[in-house]
C-alpha cells in the first residue's frame, strides 16, 4: 500500500468516529499543555529573574562579608542571622583607588517601621554612600538623590520607593520634603525611585527607604562595619581582572596572606545568574517531568482505544489480507492511525498551553503591573511538544499495530 493511500485511510477511519477520537486525544492534550505552559513559566521565571539581576547595574560586582563558599554565591551573612565585622569603609577608600574600578558603594541595611502621621509600614531599609545611585543605575522618579555631602553632614534625607509613597502619602500628596520617622529617627523625604522592583539581596525597591550610611551605621544600627560592597567595573576591563585587584586590594588592606583564610567573598552578575539559572532550570525540569505523567496516562488511553479498534476491524483486516495486503501494510496504517491521533492533540495541546500562558500574561500585566512579570513563549517548548505526540503515537501505537498486522487472515475472515 502506498504511503500516501494509508494516510487517507487512516484519517477517514479517525473521523468516522470522531467524537472517539476527540476524547481518545484529551489526554495527550492536556499533557501536552501542561509541559508547554509549565516550560513557558519557567522560561518567563527566568527571564524576569535575569532582568532583575542585570537591573542591579551594569557591571555590577558584590563583596560580601565571610569566607567564601566554593566560590559558589550565597546569601549575606546578615540574612542568615551571622555578624561578620570584616567588610570597613577603609575597604571602600581602597578600592576606589584601583583604575579598573569605576566606582565603590557602601550598603548597610535592617529592617523598620516608617511612619507618616497616621500611617505606617514596615519596610526595609539601606544606608548608602551617595554614589550607590548611579552604582545601581537608579533614577528617580520625583526629587533627587542625595549627595556626598548629605552623607558627609549625616543629613537625615531618605529616598523611598514608589509603592511605599504610595501607601503612606496616597496618590494625591506629593511626598517631597515631607517629613518620616524610621525607628524614632525623622527623615526628609528628598526624592521617589522611579520604578520598584527586586533590588540588592533581593530587597523591595518598591517599598524601601534608603538613607546616608553615616546616619544609618551610628543612629538607626549603632554599627561601624559594611554589610557590603557594590563595585562597579570599568567594561574596558574583563571582569576576572577587576576580581583579581579587588582580592589583592581588600587582602592587603585586611592583612591575609594565606588564600584559604579570605575574610570576604566576591560575586559577579555572572555568578548569580549561573546559580538562578541553574534553579529555575531545574525546577522546570521537574515540574515538566511531573506534567508529562498526564502523557503517560494519554498514551495508555490510545493504546486501549487502538486495540479496542483492531478488534472492531478483524474483518476488514482479514479481507484486506486475502486481497493481497501484507502484514506490514496493516501495521503500517494502524501505527499511521496512532501518529495522526497523537499528533493532532500535541498540536491542539500547543495551541491550548499557548492561549492559557498568554491568559496568566494578560492577567499579570493589568492586575499586576508592578510584578513585572515577562512573555516567553520558547520555540523548544514547541517542538518538543510536537516531537514527543509524535513518539507517543509510535510508542503506545506499535504494540496495537503489531496485533493487527500479525492477525491470520482466514481466522480474521471468520471473525463474528
Amino acid at each position: 500500500m502506498l504511503l500516501r493511500d494509508a494516510f487517507k485511510t487512516a484519517t477517514r477511519n479517525l473521523t468516522h468516529g470522531k467524537m472517539r477520537s476527540i476524547l481518545t486525544m484529551l489526554g495527550i492534550v492536556i499533557g501536552i499543555a501542561s509541559v508547554i505552559i509549565l516550560m513557558s513559566i519557567g522560561q518567563s521565571a527566568q527571564d524576569l529573574i535575569v532582568g532583575q539581576v542585570q537591573g542591579l547595574g551594569s557591571n555590577l560586582i558584590i563583596v560580601l562579608p565571610g569566607a567564601p563558599n566554593n566560590g559558589k554565591f550565597s546569601s549575606p551573612a546578615s540574612a542568615r542571622g551571622i555578624v561578620i565585622t570584616s567588610l570597613q569603609q577603609r575597604d571602600v577608600d581602597a578600592l576606589q583607588r584601583e583604575s579598573p574600578i569605576r566606582a565603590a558603594a557602601s550598603l548597610v541595611n535592617g529592617q523598620a517601621e516608617v511612619v507618616y502621621e497616621n500611617n505606617n509600614k514596615s519596610v526595609s531599609y539601606q544606608g548608602v554612600s551617595a554614589n550607590m545611585f548611579s552604582v545601581r543605575n537608579l533614577t528617580m522618579g520625583k526629587g533627587l538623590a542625595f549627595t556626598k555631602v548629605d552623607v558627609d553632614s549625616a543629613n537625615h534625607v531618605a529616598v523611598i520607593g514608589p509603592d511605599l509613597a504610595n501607601t503612606l502619602f496616597g496618590p494625591a500628596v506629593n511626598p517631597i520634603n515631607k517629613t518620616i520617622r524610621l525607628k524614632s529617627v525623622s527623615f526628609r523625604v528628598v526624592g521617589v525611585l522611579e520604578k520598584g522592583g527586586i533590588g540588592a539581596f533581593g530587597v523591595d525597591q518598591g517599598n524601601i527607604v534608603v538613607v546616608p550610611d553615616s546616619v544609618a551605621q551610628k543612629q538607626l544600627l549603632g554599627i561601624s562595619y559594611l554589610n557590603g560592597i557594590l563595585v562597579q567595573g570599568d567594561p574596558s576591563y574583563d571582569t576576572d581582572f577587576i576580581k583579581s585587584r579587588i582580592t589583592f586590594a581588600l587582602r592587603q588592606n585586611h592583612g591575609i596572606t594565606d588564600p584559604n583564610k579570605d575574610d570576604f567573598s566576591i560575586q559577579t552578575q555572572a555568578d548569580i545568574l549561573s546559580l538562578l539559572g541553574n534553579i529555575t532550570l531545574i525546577l522546570t525540569l521537574f515540574l515538566a517531568a511531573i506534567a508529562s505523567i498526564s502523557l503517560i496516562v494519554g498514551g495508555i488511553g490510545i493504546m486501549n482505544i487502538m486495540l479496542v479498534s483492531v478488534t472492531e476491524r478483524t474483518r476488514e483486516i482479514g479481507l484486506r489480507k486475502a486481497v493481497g495486503a501484507t502484514d506490514a501494510d496493516i501495521l503500517q496504517q494502524f501505527l499511521i492511525e496512532s501518529v495522526l491521533l497523537t499528533f493532532a492533540g500535541g498540536v491542539i495541546g500547543i495551541l491550548a498551553g499557548a492561549g492559557v500562558v498568554s491568559l496568566v500574561y494578560f492577567v499579570l500585566t493589568t492586575f499586576f503591573s508592578s510584578f513585572g512579570w515577562v512573555f516567553a513563549f520558547p520555540l523548544s517548548a514547541v517542538i518538543l511538544g510536537l516531537a514527543v505526540s509524535g513518539i507517543a503515537g509510535i510508542a503506545f501505537g506499535i504494540y496495537p499495530a503489531r496485533q493487527a498486522g500479525r492477525k491470520n487472515p482466514i481466522d480474521a475472515l471468520r471473525y463474528e
